[in-house]
């Protein structure tokens, strides 16, 4: 059995999203503040966004599926965001597609979904900003 001094971590987790135009979901992720780099082959592409990686991969999934899981809130990603109420703001003004508008949660945080271009459904939620 090997043994370490150091304590393993995860040090990253990224989503890879199913999309059936890589250029326009490039597009839409760039409206909510994502940068991407060059993709590869045409079909792949990693989008960065405080230190987070989200991969998008050319590939057409069967919508009656997509249909359910937006009938149904399955979410394909959630992400909390410190300043939810500006990051908010920011996507409504950057055009994204709220599925459900930014709303105080149970459990004392808010909370918002997007979908994107492929029916993916993002949940962004955090603590509000005091005194609101």
């Amino acid at each position: 059995m090997t043994s370490s001094a150091i304590k393993p971590r995860v040090t990253s987790f990224a989503p890879q999203f199913l999309v059936d135009d890589l250029e326009r979901s490039i597009a839409y992720y760039r409206k909510i503040g994502f940068t991407f780099g060059e993709t590869w082959d045409g079909f792949y592409a990693i989008g960065y966004l405080d230190g987070h990686e989200l991969h998008l991969k050319e590939a057409p999934r069967n919508e009656a599926e997509r249909q359910r899981r937006r009938d149904d809130e399955h979410l394909d990603a959630a992400a909390g965001v410190d300043g939810i109420e500006s990051f908010y703001e920011q996507c409504v003004a950057n055009g994204a597609a709220i599925v459900k508008p930014l709303a105080p949660t149970a459990w004392g945080t808010k909370d918002f979904y997007i979908e994107d271009p492929d029916g993916n459904i993002i949940s962004f939620g955090g603590r509000p900003a005091t005194g609101l």
